[in-house]
């Protein structure tokens, strides 16, 4: 039985029905694995033996009808710890490391059923939006395999577009989950700050960083964000709200709902004419089905690029001061002096985006800069969050495009690092502020998938759910399945 593309809900009802054991399934994703993913290149490290005991042990204790979760395999983004194999954030300076504990997610959902089967390529410690800055291999895109993935969790999206897995995690603190969804045709929700534990995530930014989900439907994704969400004792910023069912009001109508439109997004002079008439086309299908669509404004939105990289490579340059070449990771064996083995190790065993964001944000802390970048950066996310409150006090989500372009040829971008930061402008602002948004597929340029994003009000996923199931219902693009072409 032939088990790629399948959804969570599919591969549940063939496990109930006894069609299905989840070693099987385990062992079919494999075998996919191997005949796919030497194109693609999603999975950095596979850890099969692991799978499969953790599936043998699932069927003996027999699938739960009631716990769509139960035996389903799920791909890791290499930034999240787990005891089963390595950790790397696709850097040099941790390759081998091996966590002693799961973060609190993967524990979560190994509670739920779901089965670690391996980790997944990304931009070293997520610094990037291609997946082209890993230490280790390159990701290709599977509807065009000259074309990035997109990124930081490009393996994660690759691996979900290509059948390899039926979900994967992926973290996102600028974009991160939703780009390459995008990219990839793939269904991909950051959610609220606080909602998920980033207890065992490799830091990049503490104030942004949040760890999602990646699925083939909306309702997939649903599902694997109630095993997800919940309060967490280890981690000081997760929210103690009482976790929901998320799921809760998809299949509901959206006539009389409200849908907000940022005129400033929508009309950048640098934006391709063809994806807003994309969105435009997604925005008559909401209006079809009963939504109001109103025009809201962010009108700070336009410094979210200049201050999201200002504070995020700060906290990078904070957070990464650990990496020492002393306590663990990559350390030179050639240092001859405390100040060689920190130099060195920190030279050797960074990629050069991640030196370019350390020393970003290094400045941006000094002495004598603080007050002229830092400080002005953090007031314009204040604002950021301002024009949101404003904006949500009228509609119940806003819509935009989740990338001013598709997914672009491999090499293109990647040394223009000022072209690579302004890609995130459709994404950075949610981070910012701390809200949830979701990226669903939307239509297709060149042969390459579009994304549409959906921003929501704090710790309002369910509605974004909703919005993002009815559009789902209402069109074909998540059934399309990607080509492979290219790659010569």
């Amino acid at each position: 039985m032939t088990t790629e593309y399948k959804t969570i809900e599919q591969l549940h009802e063939l496990l109930v029905q006894g069609e299905l054991t989840a070693v099987e399934l385990v062992e079919s994703l494999y075998e996919r694995v191997q005949e796919v993913d030497e194109k693609v290149g999603a999975f950095l490290t596979l850890d099969k033996e692991s799978a499969l005991e953790q599936a043998r042990t699932i069927d003996e204790q027999g699938i739960d009808p009631n716990n769509p979760l139960s035996g389903i395999p799920i791909g890791i983004k290499d930034n999240i710890v787990t005891k089963e194999g390595t950790t790397s954030a696709a850097s040099k300076m941790l390759e081998g490391f091996q966590s002693v504990y799961d973060a609190t997610a993967i524990k979560k959902l190994k509670e739920a059923g779901m089965i670690s089967f391996g980790k997944l390529n990304m931009d070293e410690f997520a610094m990037g939006g291609s997946t082209e800055n890993s230490a280790y291999q390159l990701t290709r895109n599977p509807w065009n395999l000259d074309k990035v993935p997109g990124g930081s969790s490009g393996g994660s999206a690759a691996a979900v577009a290509a059948g390899l897995v039926p979900a994967a995690l992926g973290t996102d603190t600028g974009g991160s989950i939703r780009q390459p969804a995008a990219y990839n045709g793939v269904v991909g929700l950051k959610p609220t700050y606080g909602r998920i534990s980033r207890y065992g995530l490799i830091a990049f930014g503490s104030s942004l960083d949040q760890i999602g989900p990646l699925t083939r439907t909306v309702r997939d994704n649903a599902l694997v964000l109630n095993a997800l969400s919940g309060y967490d004792e280890k981690d000081s910023t997760s929210s103690p709200r009482e976790s929901e069912d998320f799921t809760r009001k998809i299949g509901e109508s959206i006539k009389g709902k409200t849908i907000g439109v940022p005129k400033e997004l929508l009309n950048q002079s640098h934006a391709k004419n063809d994806i807003i008439d994309t969105v435009k086309a997604a925005i008559k299908v909401y209006e079809e089905l009963g939504a109001t669509i109103k025009e809201v404004s962010l009108e700070h939105a336009k410094y979210g690029v200049a201050a999201y990289y200002i504070l995020s490579s700060s906290e990078a340059s904070s957070n990464l001061q650990r990496f020492d070449g002393i306590h663990y990771g990559y350390r030179n064996e050639e240092a001859e002096s405390l100040e060689e083995v920190y130099v060195k190790s920190r030279s050797e065993g960074f990629g050069d985006e991640v030196k370019r964001r350390i020393l970003l944000g290094t400045f941006s802390l000094s002495s004598g800069y603080y007050d002229a970048y830092f400080e002005k950066a953090a007031r314009a996310r204040t604002l950021i969050i301002e024009d949101f409150k404003k904006a949500f006090s009228d509609v119940d989500v806003i819509l935009t495009p989740a990338s001013l372009t598709e997914a672009y040829t491999i090499g293109k971008r990647v040394k223009d690092p000022v072209k690579m930061y302004k890609a995130d402008e459709m994404t950075v602002t949610v981070n910012l502020a701390g809200i949830p948004a979701i990226s669903i597929p939307c239509g297709f340029i060149n042969e390459m998938p579009v994304g549409l994003q959906l921003i929501g009000k704090h710790f309002d996923e369910a509605t974004l759910y909703q919005f993002a199931a009815v559009f789902e219902a209402n069109t074909d693009y998540h059934k399309q399945l990607p080509t492979f072409k290219g790659g010569e």
